[in-house]
């Protein structure tokens, strides 16, 4: 039965028992798993390879470190269904690791960021994404796309001509086998179909084999040699804990986004830690590290209809025998098929509706300018993580300039010796710092009571412009009386005021 979302919903449990039991006992479940694995194996190949030319690194350590990271996640991990592996945003951190010091210093940071990943998450990193606005997600999302598709470009650049009609008819078998059958996935169909046809009539386009050498034994336990002193620490920390930020910080992202697409809640605290367990596995097996691979994820779940941790670890164990054991076989596979497949999943990923020229009137601008903002810096940095952390930014920004607008301050003279002022609104830095200039100092009479009743203290600033507020009444002589305040901004004024030190 399909959903708006895609194939069945399937019950979840934070432990992912529950539907990881559903799909053994139902066939037609299990079939979807496990093709899906299969098409997110093919497609993490080339990627593999090419996050480790980034990472400079022999392809096999970007290939076993997607075995391992898919194996270890699919166990350990919180988002069922979702895809890790090497991911170029992590590539990219550790790359200058590889390139100044050598592998074993990378494996290295490698272990040393998981260690990090798991005490952030269970210092309660998880819990920011509270503070990720829908607009942000949209962004992220929007980006996300345009950054799938793009890298397909070096793909239909410089190629043979074949290349194009490969593109084009797997772009019709994608669009149209879903019409007609959903008995197996058409990403599957596609590349089968494709790669019959390219070595059946010999077609001389690139494929698989031309991105890299392929392993041809299992990873094995590595011990990185490098000196266990303090002075590696210092040097290895700061890459270890960037790694461990961008990748904490991708696959909460996707994880979120896996929640939407799902209509299911995922345990963030238990995925990140677990993407710092399954970091350090893969150090140890000679990995170069990685996290939650969002356009894999989107081929699993959106496009393949994948649902549960099996679709994972499918992906994990078909990659390693495809390598290892059909590694000739895999290498015939056009790379048209693979960028047929991504272009897909591009466009499905794209979020249509927030687009749409009626939903951009009707949205507010402050929330355009922040899916704007996310997808700007996301494209143009290519660091997914780069651009949520400005579009969270912006929408801070422009949050407490929204909020800062509506404080407003009346003056009314009660009496020939008395003066009241009535504040109403949120007061915190943003909206209180020009509170101070709306007061009369020289012409109020002796007496001036600040009513905020309407009113909240958030923050210190604020207590700090009433502190200045009385200073400048008691130097011409006069009182100030503030009323109208209880609970935590009584208990807030109480605490601080007088106590801050200094005229604001």
């Amino acid at each position: 039965m399909n959903t708006p979302h895609g194939p069945e919903q399937v019950p979840h449990d934070p432990r992912a028992d529950v539907s990881v039991r559903f799909a053994l006992r139902s066939p037609a479940r299990l079939k979807t798993e496990l093709l899906a694995g299969l098409v997110v194996a093919l497609a993490l190949i080339p990627e593999a390879i090419a996050f480790s030319v980034i990472a400079g690194v022999d392809p096999r350590v970007g290939l076993f470190a997607s075995v391992t990271m898919a194996i270890t996640i699919a166990i350990v991990g919180g988002r069922p269904a979702m895809i890790s592996a090497a991911t170029a945003a992590v590539a990219l951190v550790i790359a200058p690791v590889s390139e100044q010091y050598g592998v074993d210093h990378l494996i290295a940071t490698v272990i040393l960021g998981g260690i990090f990943q798991v005490l952030l998450s269970f210092l309660g990193v998880a819990k920011l994404m509270r503070f990720v606005p829908r607009s942000v997600m949209v962004g992220f999302v929007n980006s996300l796309a345009i950054l799938v598709f793009v890298a397909q470009i070096p793909h239909l650049v410089d190629v043979p001509w074949m290349v194009y009609p490969l593109v084009a008819a797997g772009l019709l078998v994608l669009v149209l086998l879903p019409r007609i059958t959903e008995a197996v996935p058409a990403p599957l169909v596609t590349i089968v179909l494709l790669t019959v046809v390219t070595v059946a009539f010999s077609l001389n386009v690139p494929d698989v084999a031309d991105q890299g050498e392929l392993p041809e034994s299992l990873p094995s336990l590595f011990l990185p040699d490098v000196p266990l002193t303090f002075e590696t620490l210092r040097i290895l920390a700061p890459y270890a804990l960037a790694m461990a930020l961008v990748g904490l910080m991708e696959s909460l992202m996707t994880a979120k986004l896996v929640d939407d697409i799902t209509d299911t809640r995922s345990d963030k605290t238990r995925e990140g830690w677990g993407q710092g367990i399954a970091n350090i596995v893969t150090g140890f097996f000679g990995g170069m590290g990685g996290c939650a691979v969002v356009g894999q994820t989107m081929m699993n779940v959106k496009v393949s209809g994948a649902r549960t941790r099996l679709s994972t670890l499918a992906a994990g164990v078909f990659l390693l025998i495809l390598v290892v054991a059909l590694g000739d076989i895999v290498g015939l596979v056009p790379m048209a098929a693979l960028v047929a497949v991504m272009i897909m999943v591009s466009i499905a990923t794209v979020d249509w509706h927030s687009v749409h020229p009626r939903t951009l009137r009707l949205m507010p601008l402050s929330e355009t300018v922040v899916m704007i903002v996310t997808v700007v810096a996301t494209v143009s940095t290519g660091n997914l993580a780069i651009g949520v952390s400005l579009g969270v930014l912006t929408a801070m920004v422009l949050f407490a300039r929204r909020v800062a607008h509506m404080t407003t301050v009346e003056r009314t003279l009660t009496s020939d010796d008395t003066c009241t002022y009535r504040v109403t609104g949120e007061l915190f830095w943003a909206s209180s710092n020009d509170l101070v200039f709306q007061f009369d100092y020289v012409g109020d009479p002796e007496n001036v009571v600040v009513d905020l009743t309407a009113a909240d203290i958030w923050d210190a600033s604020t207590v700090a412009t009433f502190d200045a507020i009385q200073q400048k009444y008691a130097a011409k002589g006069k009182t100030v009386t503030i009323v109208g305040l209880d609970g935590a901004s009584l208990e807030r004024l109480r605490r601080l005021s007088g106590r801050l030190g200094g005229e604001n």
